[in-house]
């Protein structure tokens, strides 16, 4: 690659830094957009930009957005009584595109995980249990994930609150559709035979 023109370079070498992007994948990156036209080029830098200075935080759920209240925190048909908890915005995107879910959201911005050093001042645990009023809130769904952090957490989460009048429920987990025994992991079985149900 050394062929290359130094500008060429840098670029091949800062978009092999995104994930899942390799060398070879940056080089063709690099060369489509140098023969690109200059308007979709610009384009693309601007939108870049753009994308840097204007998404934060979602005040309400911790949601990416572009103003104080994310589409959903800010949508008057969402039921802002139901609270789904959820690790991160890619969580949230994974439920918001089965259309399974039309209440609102709260993203921790991580799990529990002592071994790491993080505990629960490091993730939006308190600012959960700020939201967690039972006088506007009547069910907050755990969606965190099955392994062990994301059980540690929304145990932790429901230990908290399970003195409030708020009902407290965890997403269903188990064998997927068309999964084979054998290759199940123990948590997925162990969790796959205590959510059993009857025909």
């Amino acid at each position: 690659m050394m062929h290359y023109p130094e500008p060429i370079l840098k670029l091949i070498n800062s978009l092999s830094k995104l994930p899942g992007i390799g060398k070879k994948t940056a080089e063709r990156l690099a060369l489509h957009i140098l023969h690109a036209p200059d308007h979709d080029v610009a384009t693309l830098a601007t939108d870049i930009i753009e994308l840097k200075s204007s998404i934060r935080l979602c005040t309400v759920c911790f949601a990416l957005s572009d103003k104080d209240k994310c589409r959903v925190c800010a949508d008057p048909l969402r039921d802002q009584t139901l609270i789904c908890v959820v690790e991160n915005p890619t969580d949230m995107g994974a439920i918001e595109k089965s259309n399974s879910f039309l209440g609102t959201y709260h993203i921790l911005g991580g799990v529990l995980s002592p071994i790491d050093g993080i505990g629960p001042d490091d993730i939006r645990i308190k600012e959960l249990f700020k939201r967690a009023d039972p006088r506007k809130v009547k069910e907050i769904i755990l969606a965190t994930k099955t392994n062990v952090e994301g059980e540690s957490t929304a145990s932790y989460i429901l230990e908290k609150l399970k003195r409030t009048n708020i009902k407290i429920t965890r997403i269903a987990s188990g064998i997927p559709m068309g999964g084979d025994l054998q290759y199940i992991d123990q948590l997925t079985m162990q969790k796959a035979m205590e959510k059993r149900y009857g025909f």
